[in-house]
């Protein structure tokens, strides 16, 4: 059965089943450019294994930015040094992995340039994301706010930091998997930095 398309949220650092999505759907997959900017889902968060189980990476943003903000219009706040500890972050969970010096130089821009909006940080991590993976895929946005896609799998409430996403997924080798178990649906850095060039495959 070949899938249809998706319409999906600009995410941070997206969890694993976001790009199996994504690749599942390609080259039919839109980006929602036109919703109202919903609170505390991975729009502006992303979790990681640290030594202690999962790590959250929040991306603040500047107050104001409630339900009715478009989401393209949500700035990002440099009230505290967020890069610098979410670079520490991902330095100390991720420095042993196979892969993490391979794709280092490709992450560090986005922790010392300062983006204004959070939807062309967003945007451009997920460039990034998908150059690294080699996912070749032209993004397309959507032009107006619609509530529903008939003609997509819409995925845009789905995948979600409030409830568990339940989808099939193997397991893979986790830098702190001894001291943890294996830790389902982290952010894609995860799968990217243990298993490099393979992640392609394993999507």
């Amino acid at each position: 059965m070949i899938e249809k398309g998706a319409v999906l949220p600009l995410f941070y650092l997206p969890p694993v089943a976001y790009f199996t999505k994504l690749n599942a759907c390609k080259p039919d997959v839109l980006i929602e450019s036109h919703e109202h900017f919903p609170k505390q889902t991975y729009r502006n968060r992303a979790n990681i294994c640290s030594p202690d189980g999962i790590l959250s990476l929040t991306v603040p943003v500047v107050k104001g930015s409630k339900m009715h903000t478009n989401v393209k219009d949500v700035k990002i706040s440099y009230d505290f040094k967020w890069q610098r500890s979410h670079w520490m972050g991902l330095e100390t969970c991720y420095r042993r992995s196979a892969y993490f010096e391979y794709y280092e130089d490709d992450f560090a821009p986005f922790y010392q340039k300062q983006f204004t909006y959070l939807f062309d940080y967003n945007e451009q991590l997920l460039q990034m994301l998908l150059k690294s993976i080699k996912i070749q895929l032209l993004l397309q946005y959507t032009e107006t706010y619609e509530a529903e896609y008939p003609l997509l799998n819409d995925y845009r409430d789905t995948i979600s930091t409030k409830k568990e996403y339940n989808f099939e997924q193997k397991p893979y080798f986790q830098v702190f998997e001894e001291r943890n178990g294996f830790i389902k649906n982290l952010s894609i850095v995860d799968l990217l930095f243990n298993q490099g060039p393979q992640t392609i495959n394993y999507l």
